[in-house]
């Protein structure tokens, strides 16, 4: 069955966000333009990358889904939680949180996936036009909980629920009737105004764009909820603003939209050691465009073949391209041998 190239396209190009926005988080300060570039992808690149995520759980009453989910999603969490620990500490990140309970780094957005999951056996019962709507509620409200932030991603699992659950209710033809050159052009407005405000305004205290957080947290307590709304507005035109320009076209990277997961697991490793070495740094504006070329590096390795082969026991918890790549080389192996053992006639005749 062919893959649709628009999806992997998608998919690449919004864990690209996800990997240069953790480039560029601990150098926002030092650039004004940079913070703003921070600000305008965090608005809406982990809403939209969810908003995929959900597309793709059509199959969430499958029999036996939830034990397949708990295998692809939940025992690489417990597996990259301790690797990530000792890794991070051996590097000299001491101020890492060693508890299983709470996520750190991206480890988040697993625990929240299979939560995603388990919410949608009760709201895929509920029509979209209401449950979509109450999803929107319920994160709104969970704001005011100060008792629910970080600890199991039981913020962010209800604050970003909505997107999954639209993607869950979206439609490619749907979605697709929407990709007209009138459309593009709005998007490509949406896109550059919130840029350009972004940039004229004060800027959106990072909290608010992490979805982790109480309202009394982020020093709102009364507010916090129409902030929460006012953000999940400009969020829902940015997502869809993003999604009604990603080509459809096949390319030779697109394949690389696969492994978005091997990306999104692995990344840190790399990213961390950057940052505690000191080896990211930026002292003008154009410096952003070496971090992307950077960024797109990563990606592309760590979404290649040969890391997909060897990591793939601990990111799926299967060996299916380890065992090919062994049956290969054995395969070589064999023809070579038996080239050895039987030359050809021209070396024979040699």
């Amino acid at each position: 069955m062919q893959r649709e190239a628009y999806f992997d396209n998608a998919k690449l190009l919004f864990i690209f966000l996800v990997v240069f926005g953790h480039l560029i988080q601990p150098l926002k300060e030092n650039i004004e333009l940079v913070n703003v570039l921070y600000q305008w992808i965090y608005i809406f690149h982990m809403p939209v990358f969810i908003l995929i995520s959900g597309f793709f759980a059509k199959g969430a009453s499958n029999k036996g889904y939830l034990i397949k989910l708990f295998k692809r999603i939940l025992v690489p969490y417990f597996i990259f939680q301790i690797l990530y620990t000792i890794y991070f500490l051996g590097i000299g990140k001491n101020d890492w949180d060693t508890s299983l309970y709470d996520p750190q780094w991206g480890l988040w957005f697993l625990l929240s996936l299979f939560s995603w999951h388990l919410l949608l056996i009760v709201f895929k019962k509920i029509p979209p036009m209401i449950g979509i709507p109450l999803a929107f509620l319920i994160g709104i409200m969970i704001g005011y909980l100060p008792v629910i932030g970080e600890a199991f991603s039981l913020s962010r699992t209800f604050v970003f629920f909505p997107f999954f659950l639209i993607g869950y209710w979206l439609t490619k033809e749907r979605l697709f009737a929407w990709k007209n050159r009138k459309n593009q052009i709005v998007s490509v407005a949406i896109l550059f105004v919130v840029f350009l405000v972004s940039y004229l305004q004060p800027k959106i205290p990072t909290g608010w764009l992490f979805g982790s957080h109480s309202y009394l947290d982020l020093e709102l307590p009364f507010y916090g909820g129409a902030a929460r709304f006012g953000l999940y507005l400009l969020a829902i035109f940015m997502v869809f603003s993003v999604l009604l320009l990603v080509p459809k076209q096949r390319y030779s990277f697109t394949n690389l939209g696969q492994n978005t997961m091997y990306v999104y697991l692995l990344h840190g490793i790399i990213i961390q050691y950057g940052r505690e070495a000191g080896l990211l740094q930026l002292d003008h504006n154009l410096d952003t465009i070496g971090l992307a070329v950077i960024a797109a590096a990563i990606v592309w390795f760590l979404s290649s073949k040969s890391v997909a082969t060897f990591t793939q026991p601990i990111v799926e918890g299967k060996t299916t391209l380890l065992a090919k790549w062994f049956e290969n080389r054995e395969n070589k192996w064999k023809k070579r041998e038996q080239r050895d053992a039987y030359p050809t006639y021209k070396e024979k005749s040699s």
